[in-house]
């Protein structure tokens, strides 16, 4: 038995207290983890600071280096977060619906956990708490699988997490990291049939892509996000034009390592001399690279770089953004369809039926009008927290919160009921 396998054991062994186990018995446990995560805060910022140093000196970019960062306020935010859960509805053993069949037997839709969880992800150590207190509530085990750019961080809030859930009772291998970073181990849990139900990374697109591969158990895809804004060419003078530019520096600067921030701008050839000014100038205030095409560099100048294939493919996590002139609004959809992730997709007009053809005719998990794509996330759709974005359309998609972590059970109660 390898090391990935003994993680399994162990959570297979563990599986059946949690699945098992009150609400009431998960919302203290929840409350343990919430409590020690605020007392042990030096011991957590000590360890991401050994994180944070070997960053550096790796010359990790700036912007991962924010993704991997623990302040004060970020585990105050993420003790908040595991507040907010203990408040939110527990799905488990909620009845989706229910029939009395002619012959009398009861049969009941029911909501179950999907068992043991792994989760494999990048260097955000915030989602080690996220991930282990989401599958918590929902009653699963959970394998957690951190980049090793994180691994200090990891190790520490899964220590604290371990021993707060073994002061109420439940088994401490509810939560496992794999602590062994290397690549072989993480090809060994990939392949632990038997032992992992479902298998979510979140990551980039490499990562995903990587896993679905590999991957001999069942996989959701979740969080590779090469996101769009399209800027149709019914603008109505200029409050529009400054709605559009608010909305694509939003969605690029407010926060660009995120699977929600675009990547991409598409402007109809229209309103691209009037508009591209506007976003460079937006853009230049946080030192956002443009990489444009032949007719964006004719309007901007030749201090934009040249777009190429390779770049309108690629998920930048960082303040970089490709922008194509398209003809019309077909050509901006084809182009989506050919390099998009299916996460999150903008379109800003004021027509009606461009809009409503944008949403149909676009495939990705969140199709927007007129509203910066930063907004895909389970709290601002108002359904609590998330484990990522699912960009697949099994066994769920968008924002994964609770009730996607849960699967159905069917209860049938009869009385001597048989089958002729």
């Amino acid at each position: 038995m390898n090391y990935a396998e003994t993680l399994g054991a162990r959570a297979k062994t563990a599986e059946l207290a949690i699945a098992t186990a009150t609400p009431q018995t998960k919302n203290h446990a929840l409350a343990a983890i919430a409590k020690a995560l605020m007392e042990k805060q030096d011991e957590i910022l000590a360890a991401n600071e050994i994180d944070l140093k070997a960053a550096q000196e790796n010359h990790m970019i700036s912007s991962l280096q924010d993704r991997l960062r623990l302040t004060e306020s970020r585990i105050i935010g993420m003790a908040d977060a595991v507040q907010q859960l203990i408040a939110t509805e527990d799905p488990i053993g909620s009845v989706d619906c229910g029939t009395m069949r002619p012959n009398g037997l009861q049969i009941l839709k029911t909501r179950v956990p999907l068992g043991v969880i792994g989760i494999i992800f990048e260097s955000r150590p915030n989602v080690t708490v996220d991930a282990a207190t989401l599958c918590l509530k929902a009653g699963n085990a959970v394998i957690l699988r951190g980049g090793k750019e994180a691994i200090h961080s990891n190790k520490k809030l899964t220590e604290i997490m371990r021993t707060a859930v073994v002061s109420v009772g439940l088994p401490a291998d509810i939560i496992q990291l794999v602590e062994d970073t290397s690549h072989e181990t993480a090809a060994d849990m990939m392949r632990l049939k038997g032992y992992l139900d479902v298998l979510i990374p979140r990551g980039g697109a490499g990562l995903i892509q990587a896993v679905v591969r590999q991957s001999s158990v069942p996989v959701i895809e979740t969080g590779a996000g090469n996101c769009h804004v399209y800027v149709d060419a019914c603008l109505h003078g200029e409050a529009d034009y400054e709605m559009a530019v608010r909305i694509i520096d939003n969605a690029k600067t407010q926060r660009p390592s995120v699977c929600n921030a675009i990547e991409g701008l598409l402007v109809h050839e229209s309103v691209a001399e009037k508009l591209l000014p506007m976003v460079q100038t937006a853009l230049h205030t946080h030192n956002v690279t443009i990489y444009g095409c032949e007719k964006t560099r004719a309007i901007l100048g030749d201090e934009i770089q040249t777009a190429t294939e390779k770049l309108y493919d690629t998920e930048f996590d960082d303040y970089k953004i490709t922008v194509k002139v398209v003809k019309d609004i077909d050509e901006a959809m084809a182009h989506i369809a050919r390099y998009g992730t299916k996460h999150s997709e903008c379109i800003i007009t004021r027509d009606l039926d461009a809009a409503q053809k944008f949403q149909r005719g676009v495939d990705a998990a969140a199709v927007y009008v007129n509203a910066s794509t930063r907004f895909t996330d389970g709290g601002e759709f108002g359904y609590g927290a998330e484990i990522g974005i699912s960009t697949q359309k099994l066994h769920t998609r968008g924002p994964m919160g609770l009730y996607e972590l849960t699967t159905i059970k069917y209860l049938i109660q009869g009385d001597g009921q048989i089958r002729e």
